[in-house]
């Protein structure tokens, strides 16, 4: 039956399958893979196969960009497989499971993004318990408050009052581009790093500073609720990982 439904969607994600197609053809192995493509506080809108845009997007690309990469990380411990998270995966509330795509209640940008960075360390959580030792460690990582361009074209979606608490507290909170990169880099690159770990800025609320494994929030360490998503990925994307 999984394998029925899986096959059902192996069309599906076609822009990711064509980039690990064409990595596929050029490397016969990739050292590295870091998955940092993403949206925010988008309006509400769908990916090509259906579902929402920043879940789509910020999750579901990953996870099947990795799933059919996988195989080409060498099984060291040297190689990595590094996912970009965000601090506001604590925003939001709880994950529905059951509603990904938002379609029995109101849409809510902001808390479809922190669900969208959620499912990134439910994830890698996930597969950190599923590599096996010694091969590739699944870490993750955040940049804090990175002012980016990235950042500030997502505040052009938010209300007024959102601009300009922004706006206020940027000075404050946000570090260079450069600086926000050093927590993925670190995760990247630090020979010390553990499968499972998480990285981001020691500062104040984890907004500015130099990297240190920092704790996510309670829900993302939910075993369950991490091999729920997992399931309901594979299914999503019709990207079944290696064994």
């Amino acid at each position: 039956m999984q394998q029925d439904r899986l096959g059902d969607r192996a069309e599906q994600a076609g822009s990711v399958r064509e980039a690990a197609g064409e990595l596929r053809d050029a490397y016969a192995r990739i050292d590295m893979l870091i998955n940092n493509a993403g949206v925010m506080y988008t309006p509400q809108a769908t990916t090509a196969d259906g579902y929402e845009l920043q879940f789509g997007t910020n999750h579901l690309g990953h996870f099947a960009l990795t799933g059919l990469l996988l195989d080409r990380l060498p099984a060291s411990p040297a190689s990595r497989v590094v996912t970009v998270s965000s601090a506001g995966h604590r925003m939001g509330g709880p994950i529905d499971l059951d509603d990904l795509d938002w379609r029995t209640r109101p849409y809510d940008r902001t808390a479809a993004y922190g669900h969208s960075k959620l499912a990134n360390l439910l994830f890698t959580y996930e597969l950190a318990r599923r590599l096996p030792a010694g091969g590739p460690p699944a870490v993750a990582a955040h940049p804090g408050g990175s002012d980016t361009t990235g950042s500030r074209s997502a505040m052009a979606h938010s209300s007024a009052i959102t601009r300009a608490a922004f706006a206020a507290i940027r000075p404050l909170l946000l570090q260079s581009p450069g600086r926000g990169a050093l927590p993925v880099l670190r995760a990247a690159t630090d020979p010390g790093v553990r499968g499972g770990e998480f990285y981001g800025p020691r500062g104040f609320q984890q907004s500015k500073g130099y990297p240190k494994v920092v704790r996510s929030s309670p829900q993302s360490y939910d075993t369950s609720l991490q091999g729920r998503l997992w399931a309901l990925s594979q299914d999503m994307t019709g990207v079944a990982f290696p064994a």
